[in-house]
């Protein structure tokens, strides 16, 4: 009655509306479907959102004919329904996500509206997305007599985590751009022919989706495929179109030296076992390469026949490959290479050969816990470097003093960090530029006690001052700061905080005064 009386069908108005119940009641009720019935709203609605219903079906307006507005369609986690409304001739429906229909095990013509055949199911459809079906077997039909006359307009399409389904993809869209499918093991069926397709996503699923790959793909994304030995034919195609590339925990997978990505822009590698070594001359257009968690990478390698820069690169990113080793021989000819970041590489002992001069547009530099690294390459990094981090790499630290930030004009934020027992103060005479620096983030060091006056007044240009997890830092000078300075922020500095809080006498001369302090993500106006 409550339901009745809130009179949602005379709300003309209203055009978007969420019906929600109680996520945590998984009990079958059977009040609920005449209470939904009851909440029926008026025609003019556009956009509809059901979520943790508990009735065993629902009612007959969702999804009727009348509702020519709805755009948006949300169906979600209504765990006891065994069948799906009849939403295909809603002739405005854009937007449609059935999810968590747990108990359906069949999709057939009732979905498409099969007794309106003079109208084509789905009409408007932009967006179809269908996951966490745990128990759906089949789609046995799409909803019309001839297949090509069902989602006519379909741009995205999205399968979810139904382990049990095997087949039943529509067979033509000839509008789909976008195509994903996730943790569908049992799933056989062909792609659909998709003229126009441009993405595709397939992770977790049967390899038999990737038997014919689309020639015409611009972006391809491949994953948890254990078994997969070789690249498809469709991936190494001469004529294909291919930009973009991410294969991840593919762990028999070997990269196929006998071929050239001719138009490859950006790889990303993650968790393929199998790879050691990765020839970057394969890739001749390369922007971006990205390489993580492949346990048994050992080298980046450039053949003696390529005499050719690598003109298009412009990032690296190598990240847990525990037995990376080297860089190519003679260092990277990459002259826009503009990010390089080296991050977890256990067994690394030395950067590339002489970046000072091969890499002359670097702007990020980063080197994060490889213990093993003893000092930057001969001749030192490029002079246009603007943002440094070396964080927990214990043997290049301690050779600090040779790493000539002072020869490096354009350097405008440096983060340094480490697990360095011997400092007690920082920074030290020296070791950071006097003049452009803007931001210095300091973390990691047990012992430290204080901040260097004499060193911080020399960064006549510092504006933000961080110190991350230094236990017994107890002292940041309070005059002789740089007037350049507006913002200090400590995290996990508890003799400082508790310093700060305090504020009394003699401990008070040794609070800095600064704008703005930010102890612990708490701000405190100085």
């Amino acid at each position: 009655m409550d339901a009745l009386k809130a009179c949602l069908k005379d709300r003309k108005y209203l055009d978007k509306l969420v019906l929600e119940w109680n996520a945590l009641d998984a009990n079958i009720s059977e009040c609920q479907i005449s209470i939904l019935d009851n909440l029926r709203p008026h025609s003019n609605l556009k956009s509809l959102t059901i979520n943790n219903y508990g009735g065993e079906s629902l009612p007959d307006w969702v999804g009727h004919h009348s509702f020519s507005n709805i755009a948006s369609l949300r169906l979600e986690n209504c765990k006891h329904c065994h069948n799906l409304p009849s939403l295909g001739r809603l002739p405005c429906l854009q937007d449609l996500s059935v999810l968590g229909f747990e108990r359906v095990v069949k999709v057939d013509s009732g979905l498409f509206g099969s007794d309106s055949s003079s109208v084509k199911p789905f009409r408007a459809l932009k967006i179809l997305r269908f996951g966490r079906m745990f128990n759906l077997e089949e789609w046995s039909s799409f909803g019309a007599e001839n297949e090509d006359e069902t989602f006519p307009q379909l741009e995205e399409l999205y399968i979810d985590n139904c382990p049990k389904l095997k087949g039943g993809l529509p067979v033509h869209l000839p509008s789909l751009a976008k195509f994903e499918i996730h943790e569908c093991p049992q799933l056989v069926a062909s792609l659909p022919r998709a003229p126009v397709v441009r993405e595709l996503q397939l992770r977790d699923c049967n390899e038999v989706l990737l038997k014919e790959l689309p020639t015409q793909l611009r972006k391809l994304e491949i994953g948890g495929f254990d078994a997969l030995e070789s690249f498809p034919k469709g991936m190494v195609a001469y004529n294909n179109c291919l930009q973009e590339l991410e294969i991840s925990k593919c762990m028999k997978l070997e990269l196929p030296t006998h071929s050239h990505f001719l138009s490859l822009e950006t790889l990303q590698l993650d968790g393929c076992d199998s790879l050691k070594s990765f020839p970057l001359d394969l890739f001749p257009k390369l922007y971006h390469i990205k390489i993580w968690n492949c346990k048994n990478l050992k080298s980046l390698t450039v053949s003696e026949q390529h005499g050719r820069d690598l003109v298009t690169l412009h990032i690296i990113d190598i990240k847990d490959c525990p037995n990376f080793v080297s860089f190519p021989k003679g260092g990277i000819r990459a002259p826009d290479l503009s990010s390089f970041t080296v991050s977890r590489c256990e067994s690394l002992r030395s950067l590339p050969e002489k970046m000072h001069v091969l890499l002359p547009s670097l702007d990020l530099f980063q080197i994060v816990d490889c213990p093993r690294i003893e000092s930057f390459p001969e001749g030192g990094l490029p002079s246009n470097v603007k943002y440094i981090a070396v964080e927990k790499c214990d043997n290049l630290f301690t050779k600090r003093v040779g790493w000539g930030l002072q020869k490096l004009p354009s350097l405008r934020q440096f983060t340094v960090g480490g697990n360095n027992e011997d400092v007690e103060s920082f920074p030290e005479t020296g070791l950071l530029p006097s003049c452009q620096l803007i931001k210095l983030n300091i973390s990691g060091f047990p012992n430290m006690k204080s901040l260097d006056k004499k060193e911080l007044q020399h960064l006549t240009s510092l504006n933000k001052l961080s110190v991350w997890d230094c236990p017994k830092l107890e002292y940041i000078p309070k005059e002789g700061l740089p007037t350049s300075l507006s913002i200090i922020r400590i995290n996990g500095c508890p003799l400082l905080k508790k310093l700060w809080q305090s504020k009394k006498g003699k401990e008070r001369r040794k609070i800095p005064d600064v704008n703005h302090i930010l102890i612990d993500d708490k701000e405190y106006i100085g």
